[in-house]
């Protein structure tokens, strides 16, 4: 493991972030993958399939608030390790890791009572469709209840990457993804003697896969990750280390929180001008997962180099992994927004969808898509503000980025829309809009943070 420290204290920046970023990012674009492959199937049921997709889009922003809980804690204890380990504090790296696994439990239990007591609460609060109404408390019934997958390998996948190892959990995602879509068709459409199960053939495919990454990134972690050691005695709780990760990892959880709440709020603001406008935008958003995630794991080899660097109190690989971070994302940003605009229409067709919700989609992937640009700086951003201890910066824009300039724009754009389908391309320029200011904000607060934090070193 000593290979693994060396390599982040003394590799170039540049190469650096490369072979940390890409296995995080085929990471992430795996998970945006089998998310979008549960909506693909249960799309082309042979009955209800376009309820289904409306019910999984009712069930994603609580799917999204787990995980959001989940990488959160996972990011503060990512971050917190990195430094601790770049200082050559391996006790205090172990007890780091330790109360990760102890607020991993905390996590389940909360995911475990609230599959069993609030799903069908929450998605009958947001429609009236008796049917869509079953299939979204059937599937966000089972993703809660068996959430535990989610929940750890969230947990070990970040002390992989913290300690350089990125390429392993990478490894345990993809074979969480291979068996989730094996099993996908298998278990919805009631393949090789499997009854169909629909919408919670869906969900129990995705739990499965969930599981088997946590156990192949346990697995991994525990045979290679030598520079963190294990035993009951770490997962002993600390108030202070507590505190430590959530003091980096909540501005995380917020980023990703604010997403459902985003979601949660767009559903009710759309539903009011047409149901259909609500599947649009639920499509779009796995589709918008590909690259946006692809940016996340780039975001997530940010925080635990410029935080070693961080630790080592060495400016030049911090200000290196600062240029090389928002460099390398702003080029996967713009990628990814040549191949939507490019490919809009064979993608909303992957889809069972009516002429109407497709136009809608299409609609959505080319407005949407444009904010791209701008969300690449913030993402960026947020990763570095998370590394250098400045999580209420990292908050500061990820509420202006998903709640303060979303819903209340959203809203009044609504209002002009009315319930002319053809003017809901007014909705979608939302998020260009957003974006936008929120990279501006944005680059003036890394001007404040570069002087107080950076140049003192």
């Amino acid at each position: 493991m000593k290979d693994s420290i060396t390599k982040m204290a003394e590799t170039k920046v540049s190469r650096l972030m490369l072979s940390m970023g890409i296995p995080m990012i085929i990471s992430m674009v795996l998970q945006a993958f089998y998310n979008i492959v549960d909506s693909a199937f249960v799309s082309n049921m042979k009955e209800g399939g376009e309820a289904a997709i409306n019910a999984l889009t009712l069930a994603f922003p609580v799917q999204m608030l787990m995980v959001a809980v989940s990488i959160g804690t996972g990011v503060g204890m990512n971050a917190l390790l990195a430094k601790s380990l770049g200082q050559g504090d391996n006790e205090r790296a172990a007890k780091i890791a330790g109360n990760a696994e102890f607020l991993g439990i905390i996590i389940y239990i909360i995911c475990l009572l609230f599959g069993i007591f609030g799903a069908g609460a929450y998605i009958n609060g947001q429609t009236n469709n008796s049917q869509i109404a079953e299939m979204g408390t059937d599937y966000l019934r089972i993703c809660c209840i068996v959430s535990f997958g989610i929940v750890f390998f969230s947990v070990f996948e970040k002390m992989l990457q913290a300690s350089g190892l990125s390429l392993y959990s990478t490894i345990a995602q993809i074979l969480g993804a291979v068996v989730n879509i094996i099993l996908d068709p298998v278990m919805i459409y009631g393949l090789l003697g499997m009854p169909a199960m629909g919408v919670r053939g869906a969900a129990a495919a995705t739990v499965i896969g969930q599981i088997v990454s946590f156990s192949a990134a346990l697995f991994f972690h525990l045979k290679h990750n030598k520079s963190i050691k294990n035993g009951l005695e770490y997962i002993k709780p600390s108030a202070q280390i507590i505190k430590a990760i959530y003091s980096i990892g909540f501005s995380a959880i917020i980023a990703q929180a604010l997403m459902s709440v985003m979601t949660y709020g767009l559903n009710i603001i759309l539903v009011r001008v047409d149901e259909s406008l609500v599947t649009a935008y639920g499509l779009y958003y796995k589709i918008q997962q590909f690259i946006l995630f692809a940016a996340f794991g780039l975001r997530d080899a940010i925080t635990p180099i410029v935080s070693f660097s961080h630790g080592m109190k060495n400016k030049s690989r911090v200000n290196d992994g600062i240029k090389y971070g928002i460099k390398y994302t702003m080029i996967i940003m713009a990628a990814g927004l040549l191949i939507l605009e490019i490919f809009s229409v064979p993608l909303a067709k992957i889809f069972g969808l009516s002429e109407d919700t497709k136009t809608l989609c299409i609609s959505a992937i080319r407005i949407i898509s444009v904010s791209f640009i701008f969300a690449g700086l913030n993402i960026a951003y947020q990763g570095i503000f998370q590394a250098l201890d400045s999580g209420i910066e990292s908050l500061v824009i990820s509420v202006m980025r998903q709640l303060v300039f979303v819903l209340p724009v959203a809203y009044i754009f609504s209002l002009f829309a009315g319930e002319k389908l053809e003017n809901s391309w007014l909705i979608w320029l939302t998020f260009p809009i957003a974006e936008g200011i929120s990279a501006v904000t944005a680059f003036f607060l890394m001007r404040r943070i570069r002087k107080n934090k950076i140049e003192i070193l």
